[in-house]
């Protein structure tokens, strides 16, 4: 791929899916804990395209979940190529990525599918974008170290998403206690 197949790109959590329905989403991105009900808004959507992964949003192993694994984000570059191929580089698609939250698998994986669509654009460019379209961004880092190594990015989206997490504690200060209080004091500790 040489530049992004669709140009509008937004991520939300489920509980903003009703508000996507009048947009003209063409392809959805469902990220979703493995036990979770699929939702409900997507029967008021017009046809799209839609791919559905189950596994929990977390980065080191708890006792009865699943972790991010590379064949998740493998699932996510097959479907970025198969949006790739479907739309044809079209400006008139809309992908929708979401999760439960918004925030963390939703966003690492918009940035998996934006790095994969424009491997020339640099790390910390991604990560503005990714920004721009979803501002409280904290993507789950364990997903991102796979996606860095299917992509060939030689350590480069690790080290610029240290930098994106310092920003966003800047930002929001909340978020250092918030993630620590989620398990994710390691992301918190990987901030520059």
């Amino acid at each position: 791929m040489q530049s992004p197949p669709i140009q509008m790109l937004t991520i939300c959590g489920i509980s903003e899916l009703p508000d996507q329905r009048e947009r003209s989403v063409t392809h959805v991105l469902s990220i979703l804990d493995p036990d979770h009900p699929d939702p409900e808004a997507f029967e008021a959507y017009d046809p799209h395209h839609r791919t559905i992964l189950r596994f929990h949003d977390i980065i080191n192993p708890i006792a009865g979940m699943i972790l991010p694994a590379p064949e998740h984000v493998e699932a996510v570059l097959r479907f970025g190529e198969e949006v790739a191929k479907n739309h044809g580089g079209g400006a008139e698609g809309h992908l929708l990525v979401h999760c439960h939250m918004g925030v963390s698998r939703s966003t690492a994986a918009m940035l998996t599918l934006m790095a994969q669509a424009d491997p020339k654009e640099s790390e910390d460019r991604l990560y503005e974008r990714l920004t721009e379209i979803r501002p409280q961004a904290w993507p789950n880092s364990r997903m991102v170290e796979f996606a860095d190594g299917l992509l060939s990015r030689d350590g480069r989206l690790v080290d610029a998403l240290r930098r994106h997490y310092g920003r966003q504690i800047r930002r929001m200060p909340r978020y250092e206690q918030l993630m620590r209080d989620l398990g994710r004091g390691r992301e918190v500790e990987m901030a520059a």
